[in-house]
């Protein structure tokens, strides 16, 4: 191996050291970003694709990351060509989240957040951001114990992913075949910030209601199926909503009707349905008229 790859796995060891006396749990990476270390598995005839590291082998990907010292040098010794690490999402104690920013796909990812943020009345607040080699940016969030938020790609808007569950992101100071991670100037020693609510409502399935509720408690309606007779179960997602939930459900539900190709047919009931509820004829139609713009249907 090349001085200079030593050299990489070695910064990447010491990065991933001190990320781990954050509490943030971490796994080596090679210069493609991808996990270093191979399934254990790739060889077996019936490959034991529910494994998640219960074999006692390394090789799980997210599954291995650890935030103790000597685990993190044995998962790097068995990994000497690793230039990098991932940090593990959805772990306590910080509950990782992350919002990737995209630089490539076109459009101005940074811009649909601000326009998400102005739209939900929440501000991102100052955290850990990490520059991507192509200029993008992750944004760190802590998410609570209780929530679960799945990772999506475009979900929320075009060229904004998410990091949660399951998923990781490149720790700063990684070294990939493309450039080297890095910290926004005064943002590396930050904790990652508590998420907005109003943000965790968008990134995170709607609850269901539990099966025995109290009754004077507002009863949330369960997420709707999109396909039930074309949209009649977005409209009751929408006419369900009550005071704090307005815009947020309205927003929801247009998203998934442009994505299922029933936006332009659907909004006349989705304005119908938030007006119903209390919102005016102007903010619902402006609210269904930024959901066309993020799912690229304007």
């Amino acid at each position: 191996m090349a001085t200079t790859d030593r050299h990489a796995t070695t910064l990447a060891l010491a990065h991933a050291l001190s990320a781990a006396e954050r509490g943030l749990a971490v796994i080596p990476l090679s210069h493609s970003k991808l996990p270093a270390l191979r399934s254990p598995h790739h060889e077996d005839p019936h490959p034991a694709a529910v494994c998640h590291g219960e074999c006692g082998r390394p090789g799980h990907g997210v599954y291995d990351a650890s935030a103790d010292p000597l685990r993190i040098r044995e998962l790097f010794a068995a990994a000497p060509w690793a230039t990098g690490y991932g940090i593990a999402c959805g772990l306590p104690p910080h509950h990782l989240i992350g919002i990737d920013l995209d630089t490539k796909s076109g459009t101005d990812a940074s811009a649909a957040l601000r326009e998400i943020a102005l739209r939900h009345l929440f501000t991102i607040p100052a955290t850990v951001v990490v520059i991507t080699p192509s200029g993008g940016r992750h944004v760190w969030l802590a998410g609570p114990p209780d929530a679960v938020v799945p990772n999506s790609a475009g979900r929320l808007a075009p060229g904004i992913d998410i990091r949660g569950a399951g998923g990781y992101l490149v720790g700063p100071g990684s070294r990939t075949e493309h450039g080297v991670y890095s910290t926004v100037p005064g943002t590396a020693h930050l904790p990652p910030a508590p998420c907005p609510p109003a943000l965790l409502r968008l990134l995170t399935p709607p609850r269901r209601p539990p099966h025995h509720e109290h009754p004077h408690e507002p009863r949330l309606a369960p997420a709707p199926d999109p396909s039930h007779q074309r949209g009649q179960g977005l409209v009751q997602f929408v006419l369900a909503a009550h005071e704090g939930q307005r815009n947020t459900r309205l927003f929801w539900a247009a998203c998934r009707a442009y994505e299922n190709g029933m936006g332009e047919d659907l909004s006349p009931r989705l304005t119908d349905a938030a007006i119903r509820v209390g919102l005016t004829e102007r903010e619902a139609r402006s609210t269904i008229a930024s959901a066309a713009r993020l799912t690229g249907h304007a």
